[in-house]
C-alpha cells in the first residue's frame, strides 16, 4: 500500500500566501490584530502556539478561523477518491511533488492526459497496460513542473492532439479560448480559464464518469490554493466563482497534493470556508 499524498500546504503556508495576496506585512498584521509580534512570528514559522491568536490572524486575512485552526491542528485531510476512468500520478520535482492525470472513457477506452509530471512514462505505460488509446494531451498551465516531460509524452503518442490555453500557449499545441469543449470518447471536457496563479491557467471540467471531475492545475489545492503569482484577487475569484460553484460531488484533481471534492473544499478550505458557511 502506497503512502497517501501529503497536503500541499501547511497552515503557515496558507498564512504566508494570504499575507502576500492581501499585501500585509507582519508589522501591519500585528497592528491590525493586536497579536503580540513574537506570537505572530511563531505562527508564521509553523508553531501552533495560540489558537485565539491564530483565529485573529485568520480574520484579518479573510480566512476561515475554524478551517485554519483545523489546518494547524492537522485534523483534516480529504477522503480518498477512486473512480473508474481516473488515475493520478504523483512524481518528484526538486523539493516538491507534482501531479499528472490519465482520464479515459471506460466504454471506448479512449483517453487523455492532463499535464505530464516528471515521468510521463507512468501515464503511457498504464495506458498501454489497460488498452487505453491516448488521443489528447491537455496542459493546465506552463510552469516547468507541470510540463517537465512534455516532449517525451508528445513523442510517445505522436498522433495525439495537444492543447494549451490561448492566454498561455505552448509550442506544438493547438490553442483554445475559455468555453471550448472537447471529447474523450463519450466524455465531455469543458475548458474554464482560472487564471491568477498563471496567465492562462485552465480548469478542465469533465462529465461522463460516475462523478464529474475538475482538473484544476495550481488554481486550487486540498485545503489551500495556488499562489496568486499573477493576481491573487483573480485567482481567489476564479476559484470561488468557477470551481467551487460546480456540483458538490465534483472531484478536484489538483496539480499538487491529494484529490478532494468541491464539498470538502467548501467546508474545510481556509480560503473559502467562510464564504460557504
Amino acid at each position: 500500500m502506497t503512502d497517501p499524498v501529503p497536503l500541499e500546504d501547511l497552515f503557515e503556508d496558507i498564512i504566508a500566501k494570504s499575507m502576500r495576496g492581501r499585501h500585509l506585512s507582519e508589522s501591519e498584521l500585528v497592528e491590525k490584530t493586536g497579536v503580540p509580534r513574537d506570537v505572530l512570528a511563531r505562527l508564521c514559522r509553523g508553531e501552533f502556539c495560540d489558537e485565539t491568536a491564530l483565529k485573529k490572524v485568520a480574520g484579518a486575512l479573510s480566512l476561515s478561523p475554524q478551517a485554519l485552526a483545523m489546518a494547524a491542528s492537522k485534523v483534516w485531510r480529504p477522503r480518498p477518491v477512486e473512480i473508474e476512468g481516473l488515475t493520478m500520478f504523483n512524481t518528484p520535482y526538486r523539493d516538491m511533488r507534482v501531479n499528472a492525470f490519465l482520464v479515459w472513457d471506460p466504454a471506448s477506452m479512449t483517453g487523455a492526459t492532463f499535464d505530464t509530471g516528471t515521468d510521463s512514462r507512468l501515464l503511457t505505460n498504464q495506458a498501454k497496460e489497460r488498452g487505453i488509446r491516448i488521443e489528447s494531451l491537455f496542459i493546465t498551465h506552463t510552469h516547468n513542473d507541470h510540463i517537465a516531460d512534455f516532449d517525451r509524452l508528445r513523442s510517445a503518442v505522436p498522433s495525439a492532439k495537444a492543447y494549451s490555453n490561448r492566454a498561455e500557449p505552448w509550442p506544438d499545441t493547438e490553442t483554445f479560448s475559455e468555453g471550448m469543449v472537447f471529447q474523450i470518447g463519450a466524455l465531455r471536457v469543458k475548458a474554464l480559464t482560472t487564471n491568477g496563479h498563471s496567465r492562462g491557467g485552465t480548469t478542465y471540467v469533465i462529465q461522463g464518469l460516475e462523478r464529474p471531475l475538475a482538473v484544476v492545475g495550481d488554481a486550487l489545492f486540498a485545503g489551500s490554493m495556488g499562489g496568486g503569482m499573477i493576481s491573487f484577487d483573480d485567482a481567489w475569484r476564479n476559484n470561488r466563482e468557477k470551481i467551487l460553484t460546480l456540483p458538490d460531488e465534483t472531484v478536484i484533481c489538483p496539480g499538487h497534493g491529494p484529490m478532494s471534492t468541491v464539498a470538502e473544499e467548501k467546508r474545510n478550505n481556509p480560503f473559502f470556508a467562510a464564504e460557504f458557511s
